[in-house]
């Protein structure tokens, strides 16, 4: 039973745009000041910050009827972002990856070892930050060691699964529901916690948090295959190369056993992977999944009981997941 928010009157309530820069705030405080053993390891994390799309979505989600901001959905926020970024720097050192955002790696610029231990130190600083809310009692209820575990356990399955050519529709959806869309639906859940509303409102959010993160996973499957390295600002054509089988070649395998026999036998070209692909029409048929849960969002959207302006903004979140 999640308990309702006791609101304080002396508790100053934050416009939207003063709460997205108090969080980039929060997350540069965070990793600048640590202490002085990890710092320059973190400040080079800092230096290379994406575009906070989880950290939104928990302020979107805690936007109330006069469109303020409870300041504990700051702490949350920013929390959440930091776990996002651990995994990111766990990611690049399972992928040997060079580049970041245009930036040299954290494993990359100071070795697998110190990025490790980095990344599990970042863990720790998210857990610590989400217990300096006011309302300590209300986001243990958030229970976000249960969300990192989901993110662990989706990303080791991943691993477990990689190159498995067997690997089923069902299979994939549970792994991305750990490592992606676990965070999302985090994230909306934690911004929701914030606001007077029932259980059956704060399920809305979660489920919506959750159908937006495997939007964007899908939609970041389909970028690997239909988007150029410069559109995209990351590697892409590389997937398969580094094991990885998303949904688009799940699909391609399921329809054409020659090709799937001829990968299981010899390594098969990125060229004959496109192909595949485009000739099973592996992209619409993930587009097409993609839209299943984009009208479940809308759904859940239209049920929840909020003002024009915030469904507009959760709106433009789902849009950019999807990519319309």
């Amino acid at each position: 039973m999640i308990n309702k928010i006791t609101l304080d009157e002396n508790i100053e309530m934050l416009s939207y745009e003063e709460a997205i820069s108090l969080v980039k705030q929060e997350v540069e405080r965070a990793l600048v000041k640590s202490p002085h053993l990890i710092r320059d390891y973190l400040k080079h994390l800092a230096s290379s910050q994406g575009k906070y799309i989880r950290a939104v979505s928990v302020i979107v989600a805690a936007l109330d009827d006069e469109g303020k901001v409870h300041p504990d959905a700051i702490k949350a926020a920013g929390a959440i972002e930091i776990i996002h970024l651990a995994s990111l720097v766990h990611d690049d050192i399972i992928d040997n990856a060079d580049l970041r955002r245009g930036k040299l790696t954290l494993q990359k610029k100071y070795g697998k070892r110190t990025a490790v231990i980095c990344g599990d130190y970042l863990l720790s600083l998210a857990l610590k930050m989400v217990s300096e809310t006011s309302d300590k009692k209300r986001y243990s209820q958030l229970d976000l060691p249960d969300y990192i575990s989901r993110l662990c356990l989706g990303e080791l399955e991943q691993h477990i699964n990689n190159y498995n050519l067997n690997l089923s529709i069902y299979q994939y959806l549970k792994i991305i529901s750990g490592k992606t869309a676990a965070l999302f639906e985090a994230s909306f859940f934690a911004g929701a916690m914030v606001l007077n509303v029932s259980e059956e409102q704060l399920r809305k959010y979660r489920q919506i948090g959750y159908y937006i993160g495997m939007i964007f996973q899908l939609s970041d499957d389909c970028i690997d295959f239909d988007t150029t390295k410069e559109v995209a600002n990351k590697p892409v054509q590389s997937d398969y190369e580094q094991g990885v089988i998303t949904l688009p070649l799940i699909h391609a395998f399921k329809n054409l056993n020659h090709f799937k026999k001829k990968a299981v036998d010899e390594q098969v070209t990125r060229e004959e992977i496109n192909q595949a692909v485009m000739k099973t029409g592996g992209l619409d048929f993930t587009q097409g999944l993609i839209k299943k849960y984009y009208n479940k969002s809308i759904k859940r959207l239209d049920e929840l009981m909020i003002t024009d302006d915030k469904k507009e903004k959760i709106l433009l979140i789902l849009n950019k997941a999807s990519r319309i």
